[in-house]
């Protein structure tokens, strides 16, 4: 994406679709990932810092608090800003979660 705007694209894994929307700004990007209805779930937000990013979640995940933290920590990372990543999805193997991971970061 490199600029500010707002870009979506399905991810099919492990028999399972899954939306994934980005929406960039000037100093940083808000990612939603989804499955089924779209919703907002946990959220968990980084920050780009000198040494390595500041992540926090804001509203804490049942399960896939990691994937998440990793999800924001690298789209922090990339923009070199903040990122607040929510994630309405149950049970994400790890085939799921390295497309939509892979996704997200062509999408950034």
């Amino acid at each position: 994406m490199g600029a500010e705007g707002h870009s979506e694209s399905t991810v099919e894994a492990a028999g399972r679709r899954f939306l994934v929307r980005v929406t960039a700004y000037e100093n940083g990007a808000f990612v939603s990932v989804h499955e089924g209805t779209a919703r907002i779930g946990p959220i968990t937000v980084s920050m780009h810092a000198a040494q390595a990013p500041v992540t926090t979640p804001v509203i804490p995940a049942r399960e896939g608090s990691l994937f998440m933290r990793m999800v924001a920590e690298a789209v922090a990372s990339r923009t070199r800003g903040i990122a607040a990543v929510t994630v309405s999805a149950a049970g994400l193997p790890p085939e799921a979660s390295r497309a939509i991971m892979a996704r997200v970061m062509e999408m950034v």
